[in-house]
């Protein structure tokens, strides 16, 4: 990601018709680079981060999917909940410098809170660090954990999976990708929709319409996948009113 804005600047040179930018880092390199080119993105929460002026009416060169919805945080915790018993203790997984983990984090805790369970912050800025983070998580005696999303946390996340099983944590991720590499559950948005959906901007934007006037979209349907396997070998029992919510169960 240190990279961003080099290449978008490439890009810029390039006086390309539309940019497409796939996550919240790119994003805001794109911003701050072009105040002209329209851009197309997927972002966590661009209000917040300046991308846009309101999802309704961007106002910018800016428009395109929104990560984020209010209803994922607390969602992710009630389920890992209701999985563990008595679960009190819950290590989050982040990085530090992904722009949109703080609405998240925001979330979460608000979430946590009302939910009286105490969330441990791991903090990870490149894949040096996972090995670390999960030891301090078995040190504070953390119940299960969370991974917030991101380029780094979803570029290594057969490397997360894989320390997840070894430390015997229950996981709760935000992307499908993870259960399919064999984690144990994934709440949020459906990543490939979204940037399906992206094409339909750029092709509006390429047809005349301006950014300014595109509003942003939120995600209203969430994927909640389940992989039973992993859940077998982590020893919990998967209770019935999980597996009828799930989207669907990885055997």
């Amino acid at each position: 990601m240190e990279r961003a804005a080099e290449l978008v600047a490439d890009l810029v040179g390039l006086k390309v018709d539309v940019l497409v930018v796939s996550n919240t880092q790119t994003s805001l390199a794109a911003k701050k680079a072009t105040e002209t080119i329209p851009i197309v993105m997927l972002a966590t929460d661009p209000v917040g981060l300046g991308l846009v002026a309101s999802l309704s009416r961007p106002g910018g060169n800016v428009t395109g999917m929104s990560y984020f919805n209010e209803v994922i945080s607390g969602k992710r915790l009630q389920i890992l909940r209701e999985l563990v018993p008595g679960l009190t203790h819950v290590a989050v997984l982040r990085n530090p410098i992904a722009g949109g983990d703080a609405i998240f984090l925001h979330e979460t805790e608000a979430a946590a809170r009302n939910l009286g369970i105490k969330l441990q912050l791991l903090e990870v800025s490149g894949p040096d660090d996972f090995e670390a983070a999960f030891a301090e998580a078995k040190r504070g005696n953390a119940q299960a954990f969370i991974a917030f999303d991101d380029v780094l946390t979803f570029t290594y996340r057969q490397r997360i999976v894989a320390l997840a099983a070894s430390s015997h944590l229950p996981a709760m991720y935000g992307l499908r990708e993870f259960p399919d590499e064999g984690g144990l559950m994934s709440y949020g948005p459906n990543l490939a929709d979204h940037l399906r959906r992206l094409a339909i901007y750029v092709d509006k934007i390429l047809k005349g319409a301006k950014p300014a006037d595109l509003p942003v979209e939120q995600p209203t349907k969430f994927d909640f996948v389940i992989n039973r396997k992993t859940a077998n070998a982590l020893g919990l029992t998967l209770p019935p009113t999980l597996l009828t919510q799930a989207d669907e169960v990885i055997e």
